[in-house]
């Protein structure tokens, strides 16, 4: 697994996209999986997603205020771009990384155990496809889920910043709760970064479980390296779309 080159990776990553959405296609859409998937990535990192991001936005707007009192004064003036900036950049990957950081801990675990005894064979031999079965609900709950979990973040961080220079540095907090300077493709891009990176961590987990071979050892590596495949795999992603949005937005 260690001496894999990344374009390796990713190509193995996008061919199991590939073949997973083929399979679902020619085998159907197992809908109350998918409802059960969402349900738990949902229940499970909701959470997470709305704590880090309410601390995170805490922090942002100390260190924001620390900078702007030495030129401004008045915090309030940079409302407007950090919550343009909370929506279009950080929101969605730190959503990203700790959805990541949960729901592909436990896809790898679930299906490299599955891998590891012998069960995905048995699907295999029951003419089911293991890719329409276990992988294509948790992509297309993902898909599905991720976007609502964003949008968590995006809520706590700019009311955890209101509220931290309302109270903290009595100041008006309302322009951190000011969407004026969000566009159209602001809103293009969050939604293009949720779900390329809600279909890219089911992917990057499963690949890993599908691919575990020898005991608990096996199962154990496949978590640990799928997790740190789809952080790694969303920060690419986020790094290519903002750069898209930079080059489009230079050139409109």
């Amino acid at each position: 697994m260690n001496n894999e080159s990344p374009l390796h990776i990713f190509g193995a990553q996008l061919v199991l996209l590939w073949r997973t959405i083929k399979a679902a296609r020619r085998e159907g859409i197992v809908w109350k999986e998918v409802l059960r998937h969402m349900a738990e990535l949902g229940t499970s990192s909701a959470a997470l997603i709305f704590m880090g991001l309410f601390f995170f936005g805490v922090v942002l707007v100390t260190i924001a205020w620390a900078q702007v009192r030495k030129y401004f004064g008045n915090i309030a003036v940079i409302g407007p771009p950090y919550f343009q900036l909370i929506l279009r950049e950080f929101s969605p990957i730190m959503a990203a990384i700790l959805a990541a950081s949960r729901q592909g801990a436990s896809t790898a675990a679930e299906i490299g155990a599955m891998s590891v005894n012998e069960q995905v064979e048995a699907l295999e031999l029951s003419a089911a496809d293991p890719l329409a079965e276990l992988v294509a609900p948790r992509l297309i709950a993902s898909i599905l889920v991720l976007p609502l979990l964003t949008t968590i973040g995006v809520i706590a961080a700019t009311t955890s910043a209101a509220a931290t220079v309302t109270f903290g540095f009595q100041n008006n907090g309302m322009a951190f709760l000011d969407p004026s300077l969000v566009t159209k493709a602001d809103l293009i891009s969050v939604l293009i970064k949720t779900v390329a990176c809600g279909a890219f961590i089911p992917i990057a987990a499963a690949l890993r479980g599908l691919r575990a071979k020898g005991g608990a050892a096996a199962v154990g590596e496949a978590v640990t390296v799928g997790v740190v495949e789809a952080c790694m795999g969303c920060l690419v992603i986020d790094f290519v779309i903002a750069a898209a949005y930079f080059v489009i937005a230079s050139r409109g």
